[in-house]
């Protein structure tokens, strides 16, 4: 089943700790808006083979999600497990590619070169910045009564774990599977008018999982092939993904009414055919695709109905023809708000 209570924590960071033992966490201490204390235990090693976590850090976060989560109160917020409430799915949210990711030990000599360091350098800059607020989407745990944090002391113990991604697991983690409930951190600096994202994943957990229950889909899962066609020399859900691009995108046109379109590029060595594939917005409405893109090769494709793009901000995915997603972008409403300027992802 679900998490029981995921949602996100927000508040200030006051104090920290490196990872370290058998089981290794990195440790915030964060103090919300009117005093209450919390810990976020952030996996930094993984209890299953191979050990490392794979992380991504994206310095200059640009994406709705903030919009969203900026208004929440202090402290820590339930979130329902859909993308309006601000939760996270970091698959169906296209918060990052897969490719992107990076596996990385917790602790290895030298600087600036294991988990550890990767998040006390963005931590640090938080707790010296009176303005930054940090945003950790995960578990609740506590309040514990009468029973004290046991790495900052405060009373009673209280945090929010599962600060990674919650979906795809295996053997006994696969209790924990759902969608629009991955943990994930965002740290806002006001002053700089910047967010920084870090994603979390254990090597052990799948990218594509099914829409409903988050579990890994298996090849009997996935959707039969639409109109096969042969110029494809292998099964597409062999490649790997990105293997097509979603590049740019019109998302706000002067005419009227809209003409919207989205960039495509092949960034394989093959032929691929799109017969099958499809394009879907935010809402999940799907436009279906088709001819065929040379190897390097460029498409516009024009957004038709059911699909549409939101002068709002929204996310563009991209599935091949067995409903898998191959590349997913994001853009937000700032973005969209010149008339006639495209968008480049």
């Amino acid at each position: 089943m679900p998490l029981n209570s995921y949602g996100v924590l927000k508040g200030r960071a006051i104090s920290r700790r490196l990872g370290s033992g058998s089981s290794p966490h990195y440790q915030i201490h964060i103090v919300d808006e009117i005093g209450v204390n919390y810990r976020i235990a952030i996996n930094v090693k993984s209890q299953l083979a191979p050990s490392e976590l794979m992380y991504h850090i994206k310095s200059h976060f640009i994406h709705p999600l903030t919009e969203v989560v900026s208004v929440l109160p202090s402290g820590f917020n339930r979130l329902a497990p859909n993308p309006e409430s601000g939760a996270l799915d970091l698959i169906r949210g296209n918060l990052v590619q897969a490719g992107l990711m990076t596996p990385l030990p917790h602790d290895l000599p030298g600087p600036d070169n294991d988990l550890n360091e990767k998040l006390d350098q963005i931590v640090q800059r938080a707790m010296a910045d009176e303005e930054a607020l940090v945003y950790a989407f995960g578990e609740r745990w506590g309040p514990e009564s009468n029973k004290a944090d046991k790495y900052f002391g405060f009373l009673p113990g209280n945090g929010i774990h599962d600060i990674h991604m919650n979906q795809g697991n295996v053997g006994r983690f696969i209790a924990d599977d759902g969608v629009w409930q991955d943990g994930g951190l965002l740290f806002q600096f006001p002053l700089q008018q910047q967010w920084t994202a870090v994603f979390l994943k254990f090597q052990s957990q799948s990218w594509h999982t099914d829409d409903v229950t988050g579990h890994t889909l298996s090849a009997g899962e996935e959707h039969e092939p639409i109109n096969p066609d042969p110029v494809v020399p292998q099964p597409t859900e062999s490649l790997p993904d990105g293997l097509v691009r979603i590049i740019a995108a019109l998302v706000n046109s002067k005419e009227s009414p809209e003409k919207e379109w989205v960039q495509l590029l092949n960034a394989s060595d093959r032929v691929i055919s799109l017969a099958g594939w499809h394009l879907a917005d935010k809402q999940k409405a799907k436009m279906p695709l088709s001819g065929t893109l040379e190897p390097g090769a460029t498409l516009r494709v024009e957004v038709q109905p059911p699909a549409a793009l939101s002068n709002k901000g929204g996310i563009i995915t991209l599935l091949n023809q067995n409903g898998l997603k191959v590349h997913g972008v994001s853009y937000t409403k700032q973005q969209a708000n010149q008339p006639g300027w495209t968008i480049v992802f």
